[in-house]
């Protein structure tokens, strides 16, 4: 089975650095991209697996990016993991409504990412082979 390849898109260096770590050592490759402004042409040129994608970032919002994504019929169905300093319900309530496959407040347990990310490439692949 191939490796399995997940864009990050945090500002933050420390978290950035433990979600990474936790994917990698879980057999992910993991890219990063700090700002929001670059984000769709990295997930353009990179074509991964999943994203997953801060909502508050430089040069543009997570929720920004994510409904140009999803406007393209290409990252329709791109498994999409947001993550939010701020875990309000209004958050979470645009982050559905923008399209995110699952959303995640910080903090949260390393464990969590792992779980959130894996879950949502499972129901992703068992949409397509539906």
């Amino acid at each position: 089975m191939s490796e399995k390849h997940v864009l990050l898109i945090e500002d933050e260096p420390h978290i950035a650095e433990a979600i990474r770590f936790i994917l990698t050592r879980a057999g992910w490759v993991v890219s990063l991209e700090t700002n929001g402004s670059a984000a769709l042409g990295r997930i353009a040129a990179e074509t991964p697996d999943a994203v997953i994608l801060d909502l508050m970032l430089p040069g543009c919002s997570g929720l920004e990016i994510l409904a140009e994504l999803r406007a393209k019929p290409r990252f329709v169905d791109l498994p999409v993991l947001m993550l939010t300093a701020r875990g309000q319900g209004r958050d979470r309530e645009a982050a559905e409504r923008a399209g995110a496959s699952a959303f995640l407040a910080k903090p949260f347990a390393n464990g969590d990412v792992l779980a959130s990310l894996e879950a949502i490439i499972a129901r992703a692949q068992s949409v397509r082979s539906a």
